[in-house]
């Protein structure tokens, strides 16, 4: 038996060794990741509080201090429904030497004290608004999340497994075409990802109670749009490759930066311009904006249509390359 297991563990081990593209992968991958990590977390002051800034070429107090991250506002009306919904600490004006708090933000307290403490001149303003917990910002971030992981490997290693069986070359064997097989793939992973990620929303919802402004429906076709498009890429990514460990390599190396750079755990908002500007090509990107302003600012489609035509269009682009590119079979024996 321990023959048996030890020639099994050898000849696995000769197969992964020898496939180049798989072994590659696993060598830079992680390298990639830590130098992504590095660099996007390698602020040494990190900041305590955020203040949003009404004209922002005037100065105020505040500026001198450390630890404090300012997020510039042209829209004092948007930077009142920040302060309200708990994403700013304070919103600050110098012109008018006017600041105004949340009268149920902790951390605008504490912001209102160190203000005064540096000018006392200034007049203060009050606004009530609904806390958005950090549950109600976060949980559309978890189910795209899991969204996006069954979407990318419930489709990709599939495909590649029809591949490596010859499930496709006897397929190829039929009148069906790419686009056909491809579109059934799209259709039957959606309705199984929407159908799952509905009911455990509602589960949800039923038993905490989701911070809710804008419309269901709008939720969900939003919801639809962005699991299309993901679906997508996981097959353009799966259109020829024949190697499982590859095609590991392959849709980690996409899922990981898009759960990172996508603002799945943390607002990106503050960030570097050209950190917001990278993640606008990942389509996870594009869905959790949608969901969050439908759900936490009251927006309808009309109002997200900008991520509503992007990840249509990455839908078409995905598939339509994607079956330009497929091929039914593996390399020939």
């Amino acid at each position: 038996m321990f023959k048996r297991f030890l020639a099994i563990l050898i000849a696995r081990n000769y197969e992964f060794t020898r496939d180049r593209s798989a072994l590659g992968w696993n060598l830079v991958f992680p390298v990639l990741m830590v130098v992504g990590f590095a660099f996007v977390f390698s602020n040494d002051n990190p900041t305590l509080y955020k203040v949003g800034v009404l004209n922002e070429s005037s100065s105020h107090p505040l500026q001198t201090l450390e630890y404090l991250e300012f997020i510039p506002y042209d829209d004092e009306q948007q930077a009142m429904l920040k302060l309200s919904q708990h994403k700013v600490d304070l919103v600050v004006s110098g012109q008018s030497q006017q600041y105004w708090i949340n009268s149920s933000s902790a951390n605008g307290y504490i912001v209102e004290k160190l203000l005064l403490g540096e000018d006392t001149q200034y007049q203060k303003g009050v606004i009530d608004g609904k806390q958005i917990r950090y549950l109600d910002w976060v949980v559309p971030g978890i189910l795209a999340m899991n969204m996006m992981f069954s979407c990318l490997f419930g489709v990709g290693y599939v495909i590649v497994r029809y591949r490596k069986n010859s499930v496709l070359k006897r397929l190829n064997a039929t009148p069906l075409k790419a686009f056909e097989f491809l579109s059934a793939q799209v259709i039957s992973r959606l309705l199984i990802v929407t159908a799952i990620t509905s009911g455990i929303f509602i589960a949800c919802n039923f038993m905490f109670g989701f911070y809710m402004l804008g419309s269901y429906l709008d939720l969900l076709l939003i919801a639809i749009l962005g699991t299309a498009s993901i679906i997508s890429l996981s097959l353009l990514i799966a259109c020829r490759s024949e190697s499982e460990e590859f095609i590991g390599g392959m849709l980690n190396l996409v899922s990981w930066p898009m759960m990172m750079l996508s603002g799945v755990w943390f607002s990106l908002e503050g960030s570097p311009d050209f950190i917001q500007t990278l993640t606008k090509v990942f389509p996870l990107t594009h869905l959790l904006e949608g969901a969050r302003a439908i759900m936490l600012d009251g927006a309808s489609l009309m109002d997200v249509w900008p991520n509503v035509a992007v990840l249509c269009a990455m839908t078409i682009g995905f598939l339509a390359l994607g079956s330009y590119l497929f091929k039914w079979q593996g390399h020939a024996r």
